[in-house]
């Protein structure tokens, strides 16, 4: 534990935990994660931290972190929602700088010999900065830890107590306590007290999770999705397009209640084109199912253009529609909107890389969200995973039916049900499963309450670890300074 590389080891050991977390950082973070190498990407630098000059490990952390993001780089090249300039370099930059602040905070804490500080506070602080951005990022906010976990639903059950910033906090809370307790100024009595505080509150959280995956959530409830395999942003209104999704609809098996189409399935300049309408509600009364689709509408006057779900009730009457909330390009909406004498919401895509509206479905009783999305081929899976964190964090089963991305189907504990790529050689893809929920959470409830607690808890941090820095950098003057100065300290 005592363990500290001489002054020409240094470089090799930088070198050697450089590539360890940058590779464990690639392999288990992005596009497809392998969930259980993400809790392990910080091990690495953070060991290093405490044994090496600030100057050293800032900057393999900041390599480490920067390095793991290359398994995005070509989807960044190509993407349109997340084009390499100038988004894809500030959120790889800025993911970067969030991993060095942590480290430095850690190290500053574990050289004072503080073990249970320098395990809670740089998991807090990364929380937290991810929390201020969530706040003020006007594209929200995914593709974290948490999301990297979205396969995960033991670990997911804690995000509804504290959201996703419960799976952010543990998956760098983890790595730190396991430094801190082989950090070398760390005393056994803070060692054994770290070494406590890790085992109860991962106990804890396995506990919870095993619990909330045994529970019951009532009767189950038969959904579809389904996309087509060619993707076509918003396709004009033609009876083809509208025959071939009506026979999809008619061939679903027996029971399902509700189905959602994809975002943009079909646009217009018209609010209410009959050649759509008229077919859609008549196949919803026909086979007594609730019909969720994307529609954009974009009027020839040029007024802003419309990103609506339309929702057309299993009785045949008129549609709902629900004007997406997030969005740079359209009107952005403000209202939640349920089919009609259901509890089943509709939102669209972007708007679960946001905390709302999801979390104010979940306050108001909802029993389903239905979510058409369109993807960029890539980020598929990663986005749906976004869409059953919002589930999971308000209890609530989820329908994502996703063109250019993957359809999916969770329940309202996350576990994920039937999902499948929208790629096949078949006109469409269309899944199905019967889904449980919705589940009362304490985060629908109360909000992001354990972010600001984190918060709290890396201000803290980092009042200890400046005395610390101060001083350091006094010891450092010369001596022919020291005595200009009066010989103050």
């Amino acid at each position: 534990m005592e363990w500290r590389p001489r002054t020409g080891e240094r470089r090799l050991w930088a070198a050697a935990a450089l590539a360890c977390s940058a590779v464990l950082g690639y392999l288990g973070t992005g596009l497809a994660p392998i969930a259980a190498l993400t809790w392990l990407a910080p091990l690495p630098v953070l060991l290093l931290a405490p044994r090496v000059p600030a100057r050293t490990a800032l900057g393999v952390a900041f390599g480490a972190y920067l390095l793991g993001t290359a398994n995005s780089w070509a989807f960044q090249l190509h993407s349109h929602d997340e084009p390499m300039v100038p988004v894809g370099l500030t959120i790889n930059i800025g993911m970067s700088l969030t991993f060095v602040l942590t480290v430095w905070l850690f190290r500053s804490l574990a050289g004072r010999g503080r073990a249970l500080l320098a395990a809670v506070a740089p998991a807090a602080a990364w929380t937290g900065v991810l929390y201020l951005v969530a706040t003020v990022n006007p594209h929200g906010l995914m593709g974290t830890f948490a999301n990297d976990q979205g396969d995960r639903p033991l670990v997911l059950q804690a995000t509804a107590v504290a959201g996703m910033w419960a799976v952010e906090f543990l998956v760098m809370f983890a790595p730190c306590v396991v430094a801190a307790l082989l950090a070398p100024a760390a005393p056994r009595a803070a060692r054994l007290r770290t070494a406590a505080v890790g085992v109860l509150t991962f106990g804890a959280v396995l506990g919870f999770g095993i619990l909330g995956l045994r529970g019951t959530a009532g009767p189950p409830q038969r959904v579809a999705a389904i996309a087509p395999n060619r993707y076509a942003w918003a396709p004009p209104v033609s009876d083809g397009l509208v025959a071939g999704y009506v026979r999809e609809i008619e061939n679903l098996p027996e029971g399902v209640r509700t189905v959602v189409l994809p975002e943009a399935a079909f646009g217009s300049d018209e609010a209410d084109p009959a050649a759509l309408t008229q077919p859609m509600r008549q196949v919803a009364r026909a086979r007594g199912v609730d019909i969720v689709l994307g529609f954009v509408q974009a009027p020839a006057q040029g007024r802003g253009v419309d990103n609506v779900a339309l929702i057309f009730p299993a009785d045949g009457g008129s549609p709902a529609r629900y004007l997406k909330q997030h969005d740079l390009v359209s009107r952005p909406g403000h209202d939640l909107v349920f089919a009609p004498r259901t509890r089943t919401g509709a939102e669209i895509c972007a708007d679960v890389d946001f905390a709302r509206p999801s979390r104010d479905y979940g306050a108001a009783g909802t029993s389903l969200l239905a979510i058409p999305a369109s993807d960029n081929g890539g980020n598929g899976w990663q986005h749906s995973r976004a869409a059953l964190l919002r589930g999971v964090e308000n209890g609530l089963p989820v329908v994502w039916a996703a063109q250019n991305g993957t359809l999916m189907i969770s329940d309202g504990r996350g576990r994920v049900l039937a999902q499948a790529r929208s790629e096949g050689p078949a006109r469409f893809t269309t899944i199905t499963a019967d889904v449980t929920g919705p589940v009362a959470t304490f985060y629908s409830r109360h909000g992001d309450w354990f972010a600001w607690l984190c918060l709290a808890a890396a201000l803290s941090g980092l009042i200890a670890a400046l005395p610390a820095t101060r001083r350091r950098a006094g010891t450092r003057r010369s001596p022919d300074k020291a005595a200009a100065s009066g010989g103050r300290q």
